[in-house]
């Protein structure tokens, strides 16, 4: 493996292990864990490599087998495992609370969206059959859902990674892209009632999972069609000072889409201000959903 140089500056390098058209965050001493594609919205540097720092394991074990991922392959493909890295960043536990991340990222402040998709072909994709929706898996790093349902949905998938092991309050703070069938307490009532359903989630995901006092900026809140289905898209950034906590900030996109159920399907992709870094991969996630 290589490193870009002990005095190249934090930033998107191409991937040293040599994965095409894939880029890996070094934070100014070594590589992070986390992998997305080269593409629009993503400044890449280049430095010439050196023999250095070792990259990090993956989380899952060699010829471990992901049952989540294998509807996710076309038949008949090769396809290759294009490690995608969405961020989300969410603090979930038990009692509702959420926390924020640590991680070797370093906060780069308001990064520009990215114009588009640019997934590379063949990225492996969630299903959320529950939800009726599809997304891309985020690569590297990202680990299937495998922790709690959460408040908002009466099931939850996705995957996540871990960017604070304990926060002041006891829980665990990690980025997270998920999803699942929204809980009929939140007032859908159709495709006309998606605007005012997707606030009343936004207010419960603010009261549930983020340290407080904190402030909230309302980046977009707009009608969008997904896959042809009505839906509706709540972006914010979210404030706060509170001791013990890695992250002071979060950015959050909530898209609640009609897909002809009972339930709309809810997406939530949150990113914390120490990974700022990937902003603006929400864009290119929010426009990678599928209706199954």
């Amino acid at each position: 493996m290589t490193g870009v140089g002990q005095d190249a500056a934090p930033g998107w390098y191409p991937d040293p292990s040599g994965v095409p058209d894939t880029v890996r965050w070094w934070d100014g001493t070594g590589w992070s864990d986390v992998m997305m594609p080269a593409g629009p919205g993503v400044a890449v540097h280049r430095a010439p490599a050196r023999p250095e720092t070792p990259l990090p394991a993956a989380p899952a074990a060699p010829g471990e087998e992901r049952p989540w991922l294998r509807p996710l392959m076309a038949a008949g493909s090769v396809l290759a495992l294009v490690v995608a890295v969405v961020v989300t960043v969410l603090v979930v536990r038990p009692d509702g609370g959420r926390g924020t991340g640590t991680t070797t990222a370093q906060d780069l402040g308001s990064v520009p969206p990215a114009a588009g998709p640019a997934f590379p072909p063949g990225t492996v994709r969630i299903f959320d059959q529950a939800a009726g929706i599809s997304y891309p898996y985020l690569g590297e790093g990202w680990s299937e859902w495998a922790l709690w349902d959460q408040v908002e949905t009466t099931e939850t998938a996705g995957q996540y990674f871990v960017t604070q092991e304990l926060t002041p309050d006891g829980t665990t703070f990690i980025s997270q892209c998920s999803s699942g069938p929204l809980f009929d307490a939140f007032g859908y009532s159709g495709p006309a009632s998606l605007a005012a359903t997707t606030e009343v989630v936004a207010d419960s995901v603010r009261r549930n999972y983020y340290p407080g006092p904190n402030e909230r900026e309302v980046l977009r809140n707009e009608p969008r069609t997904v896959d042809g289905h009505a839906a509706h898209l709540y972006e914010f950034a979210l404030t706060w000072d509170v001791e013990g906590f890695d992250a002071s900030g979060e950015r959050a996109a909530l898209l609640l889409i009609d897909v002809g159920r009972p339930a709309p399907a809810l997406l939530y992709v949150s990113i914390p201000n120490t990974h700022a870094e990937l902003y603006g991969v929400i864009d290119r996630v929010v426009d990678a959903v599928d209706v199954l």
